[in-house]
């Protein structure tokens, strides 16, 4: 379950001989620079197991955070050691999202992330399957903690971080993000439940580009 009503959700891979230093900067750096922003309520980084891929997810009170002067302040200024991260970058998708719909209870140590958009004229349809059949049974289930839909809610402005990257970054349309404590549970999803035939069949352009992660590092906002 996420604790705000909006969120930056980002998906990218990192140089793999830069990985270690990349971790060490998001933890120390980058993620407390970015939970000093006001709004910003929890940060947390997730990988792939045996690769250097990422996702990470900030979760912050309300979409006017997302294009909030104190937040492009810091994406228009970064600290040296920013800027030279930021070469390692690779693949950037980076989408500021609303909390459409989300239940569950915290975070799972496991996750698996479903991106996708919905074909012309089927918004609606592909909504109601995921709020009112899909998702709300799944965070009850073993093995599983919650269930969040993300949708776009503003297109990434250029900034100088994303100028670094080599940008501009891809968007993100909509996302499902499920968190769990069992990886199997979480499998059983991308064949089952959430599988790319039943995302077509209630109204997605095309199957969901599905990844799983592990819980890498979290930090919250100081009361």
């Amino acid at each position: 379950m996420l604790i705000g009503q909006a969120a930056v959700l980002l998906f990218f891979d990192i140089v793999a001989q830069d990985a270690a230093e990349h971790d060490h900067w998001h933890t120390h750096e980058h993620m407390p620079e970015r939970l000093a922003i006001p709004g910003f309520l929890r940060g947390s980084r997730w990988r792939t197991s045996g690769a250097s891929s990422y996702m990470v997810l900030y979760e912050v009170s309300d979409s006017a955070v997302l294009t909030s002067s104190a937040y492009l302040a810091r994406l228009n200024n970064p600290t040296r050691w920013t800027q030279e991260m930021m070469k390692s970058y690779r693949g950037m998708s980076r989408g500021l999202c609303r909390v459409d719909w989300t239940s569950g209870n915290g975070l799972g140590g496991a996750a698996t992330a479903f991106r996708f958009r919905p074909a012309a004229g089927a918004d609606a349809r592909l909504r109601a399957w995921l709020t009112s059949a899909a998702l709300p049974r799944l965070p009850a289930r073993p093995g599983l903690a919650g269930a969040t839909l993300l949708q776009s809610a503003a297109a990434p402005p250029a900034t100088r971080e994303q100028g670094i990257r080599g940008g501009p970054d891809t968007g993100v349309d909509w996302a499902v993000v499920v968190s769990g404590y069992d990886v199997a549970a979480l499998a059983v999803l991308e064949k089952e439940d959430l599988n790319g035939e039943e995302f077509m069949r209630n109204g997605a352009e095309r199957a969901p580009l599905a990844a799983g992660y592990s819980l890498a590092y979290a930090i919250s906002r100081e009361p």
